[in-house]
């Protein structure tokens, strides 16, 4: 018999072979023809079928003529993904999900209790304060530098973002309580943090992108509605346990006249520390905002500390004395440090329906911090159905809005009515209407008084809304004539209502 691997005696190449396992047919002999071996793996169809091309995913590969197996830490994955999703739409535990997801977390080194859906990020981070890092900026990684993938650090990620997820936006159903609202604010904190965002960004007064922060105001809305407030109010250790937002203090103000003795001054406690902690944020973008020119007309204080140095030296130049290496000084230069401020009348007018809450609360404090500026007179009215001039509480928008009635209905032009006698100098004053603008019958008899005051010389500025997501709403019947006007409807977020300011007050 001729050996297949010996060339034959006509000259031929040999015709390469596939060497055969053990258990398969045998080598071919002089009456059975060489089969040419594959050129590329592919995987055996069905019978009869044509071969189809092997997976390009990664695979590890199995015993010799087996099957190719997944990349355990797809698998990982994949289990964590299904759980998540399965928490997520379903409150009841899948057994085999979590048993399979409790093997993942350990296998990665991770604590179980990630998989808690009662334990707070805090807690775990309390317990294990080396994920406090891992969290910071978990779902913005860095690309690794050679492009390739770490399989066994996406596993990890994935597990710590499922909790994130599910401890935000699995909120569950029924009543809530102090501690499962403080938890979850916490919580939306760490998820911020691992969005790369500084926590608490959907508070007012903090700028955002009208995405994420409008979600999470959106459930914390939900918990604070389903909240037993007024028992929580009555109880001193539980109210301090609150943390106060733009929900809670809605929540608040349409309650408020329901409140008395206890539940009632820590009602105003709550409201007072979120008013002073939107106040410090304002007011930093209201200080940088105002600073006007330098007003050279002045002259400058003869001080030290507005000495020009630099400038005089350059002036006297010409005394410099070679002989003596010394110069003369004839004149002292100063700084101009005055700043040309005009005395202006701003006048702002807020609608308080039942959907302008966030505004509000944004505008009373804004308000009351540029009632705060020098030779700036601010006037406040808002409205629903009836006008209320609130300018004598102005500088504090803690008694403004405890003097608010939210809800109801609105008629502008009763409250054109009562803003209107309050211009003296056309030229001089900006007013500052916050609404929707969803008048109905009265939509006509507004936008003509509206008309009137802007061709009088006022700066009017329409706003949709003044929150800190910028999300607003506004009637089409309004904006299209506002824009005609030349008076467009600006934009609601809290920044760019300050900017506009700027520009009338400098």
């Amino acid at each position: 018999m001729t050996d297949p691997t010996t060339p034959a005696s006509t000259g031929t190449a040999p015709t390469p072979m596939a060497t055969a396992p053990a258990s398969a047919a045998p080598a071919p002999t002089a009456s059975t023809p060489a089969v040419p071996a594959p050129t590329a793996p592919r995987t055996v169809g069905p019978a009869g079928t044509e071969p189809v091309p092997a997976p390009t995913a990664p695979r590890t590969v199995g015993p010799a003529g087996t099957e190719p197996v997944p990349d355990p830490d797809d698998n990982r994955r994949q289990v964590l993904y299904w759980r998540f999703l399965a928490r997520l739409f379903d409150p009841e535990e899948q057994a085999s999900l979590e048993s399979a997801s409790l093997a993942v977390v350990e296998d990665v080194g991770l604590p179980p209790a990630l998989l808690d859906p009662a334990a707070s990020v805090d807690s775990v981070v309390q317990r294990h304060p080396e994920l406090a890092g891992e969290f910071d900026g978990l779902m913005t990684p860095e690309a690794e530098p050679d492009g390739a993938r770490d399989r066994a650090a996406e596993v990890r990620r994935a597990a710590l973002a499922s909790k994130l997820l599910l401890n935000v936006f699995s909120t569950g159903s029924g009543a809530v309580s102090a501690g499962q609202l403080a938890r979850w604010q916490s919580d939306a904190g760490w998820l911020e943090r691992a969005l790369g965002r500084p926590p608490g960004e959907r508070g007012a007064g903090a700028p955002a992108d009208g995405g994420l922060g409008t979600e999470l105001g959106d459930i914390e809305a939900g918990l604070v509605s389903r909240m037993r407030l007024r028992e929580v109010l009555a109880d001193p250790e539980l109210a301090a346990r609150l943390t106060p937002s733009m929900s809670l203090i809605e929540q608040l103000l349409r309650d408020k006249g329901n409140l008395s003795g206890v539940a009632l001054a820590n009602a105003k406690s709550l409201i007072r520390r979120y008013v002073d902690g939107v106040a410090e944020v304002l007011r930093t973008q209201v200080e940088k905002a105002t600073a006007g020119e330098l007003d050279r007309s002045v002259p400058p204080k003869r001080v030290f500390r507005n000495l020009d140095l630099d400038r005089t030296i350059w002036k006297n130049l010409t005394n410099w004395s070679p002989e003596e290496e010394r110069l003369h000084v004839d004149r002292l230069h100063y700084r101009h440090t005055t700043r040309r401020t005009t005395p202006q009348r701003l006048i702002v007018v807020v609608d308080q329906s039942g959907s302008m809450v966030d505004s509000m609360v944004n505008c009373t404090v804004l308000a009351s911090i540029f009632a705060g500026l020098p030779k700036v007179d601010v006037h406040l009215v808002a409205y629903d159905t009836r006008a209320i001039d609130l300018t004598p509480w102005v500088r504090d928008p803690f008694d403004v809005l405890l003097r608010t009635n939210l809800g109801g209905g609105n008629d502008g032009p009763v409250a054109m009515a009562m803003a209107r006698p309050k211009i003296a100098e056309p030229k001089n004053t900006v007013m500052v209407w916050i609404s929707d603008f969803y008048e109905f019958d009265r939509s006509q008899p507004l936008f003509e008084g509206i008309e009137a005051v802007h061709r009088s010389g006022v700066r009017f500025l329409p706003v949709g809304s003044v929150t800190s997501s910028g999300r607003q709403e506004v009637n089409p019947w309004f904006r299209e004539r506002f824009k005609a006007l030349g008076t467009p409807v600006i934009s609601g977020r809290v920044d760019k209502l300050v900017h506009e300011l700027k520009t009338f007050l400098t």
